[in-house]
């Protein structure tokens, strides 16, 4: 977590499920996390990509739907999610005005794979979500290029970066640094036990409406830094991995109610 520690560490402890081994979304078995954080020239930004199973994804094509809570994303590939219910690419997150250079990348990368594989695709449906990072970033040079993006799938692991790497490098939380977060909780239905797994990259809120664990951590912070042009806008990405063996429209519930945590 660049040098920081768990909020555990500080006496936190969010919910009542037990965490998972490395309390991260990796601990859902196959998936890996890879980060590219860029910043040459004063570029504060980034790439962060989450491979969903081992092997090729386009051939595996593994279950997924997605959620909008509200509509001004820039995300890329959700119609198709919406319509097939799989995914066929890893995800990337990334700034707003790089989604398309990254989509793009995408594209080459499941190319590549797939000839590897022997395979001839006619078509790619990549998967690319957002937030902006314009406050503390210049995002209009759209500094993230392929290299990037290809470091990023290619360094993914099970044991990966939290904090300000990655996609979130140049992203704003409640009026403090935001980032790369993840977690993991470890459920049992019917004698069985399994693993749902998040990853956040956090851009949005007021200082002063930030809550831990019930406690008002934010308007304390607040009191001291008498923080500036404190607004309650902004967007956050969340990516959830499980082996539940749920269907798309299972797993849309799933989703829904992840914006409650």
């Amino acid at each position: 977590m660049n040098g920081a520690k768990d909020i555990r560490s500080y006496g936190y402890k969010v919910g009542s499920i037990p965490c998972g081994k490395a309390n991260l979304i990796t601990d859902v078995p196959g998936v890996k996390v890879g980060h590219c954080t860029v910043e040459e020239n004063g570029h504060k930004t980034g790439v962060t990509a989450v491979i969903p199973c081992d092997g090729n994804v386009f051939v595996k094509k593994p279950v997924a739907s997605v959620f909008t809570l509200n509509g001004y994303g820039k995300t890329a590939g959700t119609i198709q999610i919406e319509e097939l219910g799989v995914i066929e690419t890893p995800i990337c997150l990334t700034n707003t005005l790089n989604v398309g250079k990254v989509s793009d990348a995408l594209v080459e990368y499941t190319i590549q794979k797939c000839a590897g594989d022997h395979i001839k695709v006619r078509s790619i449906n990549p998967v690319v979500g957002e937030t902006n990072d314009s406050l503390i970033n210049p995002i209009q040079e759209r500094a993230v290029e392929v290299h990037h993006v290809i470091q990023a799938l290619e360094s993914a692991s099970e044991a990966f970066e939290q904090g300000c790497v990655g996609a979130g490098r140049g992203t704003v939380c409640c009026g403090l640094k935001g980032g790369i977060g993840s977690s993991s909780r470890v459920l049992d239905f019917a004698g069985k036990t399994y693993t749902l797994g998040a990853l956040v990259q956090s851009n949005f809120g007021r200082m002063e409406d930030l809550m831990i664990c019930g406690q008002p951590v934010g308007n304390r912070i607040a009191q001291e830094l008498h923080p500036k042009n404190s607004k309650d806008e902004g967007s956050i990405m969340i990516i959830i991995g499980t082996d539940i063996p749920l269907s798309a429209r299972q797993l849309k519930r799933v989703l829904k109610r992840a914006a409650v945590g």
